[in-house]
């Protein structure tokens, strides 16, 4: 009876030695992509009666922001959560469009890009650099800080301002006056505090897990942009899998998505009133005016990254956003 039941278990479980994925990501556990994360090991294995192993290595423990990427393609992780702004410098450009401030009106918008053909269309640009699309997450809406009020565009003439490694988001703090500073994410917190970088922009859930918010006065809750990520794999580690392995996957990630995207709202909510309720950071939400002369302000950064970015592209991401450009 047992040989029987051995005989009737797919190939991939009789195996002796676990399949193994390495899940690399830079942010805190406790974050809707961390808890995204865990949720994807779980279940993936339970299905698979610990067949296959999934090792999360959160917060930057295997590779910092410019590493992870490399660290993939050559197969020393197999998959990887980074932010859409990530694929500009392996010549993906077109991800880039994410960048564009006010582009996403709200998280509707940005999921009306995400999980329709815009989205799976970009996911096939990624093929011919090795790398497989599986989802996306969402992390809401960013929002500016710095150590002094930013309200007016004025404000954030000469400041020094942290961005992730994109030509978009440098055109975009370029366009407010500011100095565009890339920087890992994992070293933030100390550049902040030291005074290397004056501000930066960021998710409430990533302000308060990294407390970023104990090292900048004032939090803007501008939404000027909004923070996504891309779960990918390595394709030659995908395709390799047997398709009964692959098939478990999909399904654990399509859960896993749908979990992730569900708590992004919660969570940042949950972590602002955490923020407000320290003491440390002064909240301001922007009035339509102020907001209106942000958006005319960076207005010209959608037209000057269309060499960049690619046109078509641009244009695919407003009709399914339904932007409307600023009067």
């Amino acid at each position: 009876m047992l040989g029987a039941l051995t005989l009737a278990l797919p190939v991939w479980v009789q195996a002796q030695a676990p399949i193994v994925i390495k899940f690399s990501h830079v942010v805190a556990p406790d974050t809707p992509k961390g808890k995204g994360a865990q949720r994807f090991k779980e279940l993936v294995e339970q299905r698979s009666a610990g067949k296959v192993k999934v090792e999360v290595y959160p917060n930057s423990q295997l590779y910092k922001d410019k590493e992870e990427l490399e660290a993939l393609q050559l197969g020393a992780v197999q998959m990887l959560a980074p932010s859409l702004a990530k694929f500009g410098p392996l010549g993906v450009k077109d991800f880039e469009v994410f960048d564009l401030p006010f582009i996403f009106k709200d998280t509707a918008a940005f999921r009306a890009v995400t999980e329709g053909p815009v989205g799976a269309d970009l996911f096939k640009k990624l093929e011919p650099k090795g790398i497989q699309g599986l989802a996306y997450w969402d992390n809401g809406a960013t929002h500016m800080s710095a150590n002094k009020p930013l309200r007016g565009v004025a404000d954030f003439k000469g400041l020094k301002m942290r961005i992730q490694s994109s030509k978009v988001l440098d055109a975009q703090m370029r366009g407010l006056g500011a100095i565009p500073q890339v920087m890992a994410f994992s070293e933030l917190y100390q550049a902040l505090q030291s005074g290397v970088v004056d501000g930066t922009e960021s998710t409430p859930s990533n302000y308060y897990t990294q407390r970023i918010f104990e090292v900048q006065k004032h939090i803007t809750l501008s939404g000027h942009g909004h923070l996504g990520y891309a779960v990918i794999v390595n394709k030659k580690f995908w395709d390799g899998l047997p398709a009964d392995v692959r098939g478990m996957l999909e399904v654990a990630m399509r859960e896993s998505s749908t979990f992730a995207n569900a708590i992004a709202q919660t969570e940042n909510a949950v972590a602002l009133d955490k923020i407000k309720a320290s003491g440390k950071t002064t909240i301001y939400a922007l009035t339509d005016a102020e907001a209106n002369q942000w958006k005319k302000a960076l207005m010209p950064v959608h037209k000057e990254m269309e060499s960049r970015v690619g046109k078509a592209t641009i244009a695919a991401v407003y009709k399914a956003a339904g932007f409307v450009a600023p009067k």
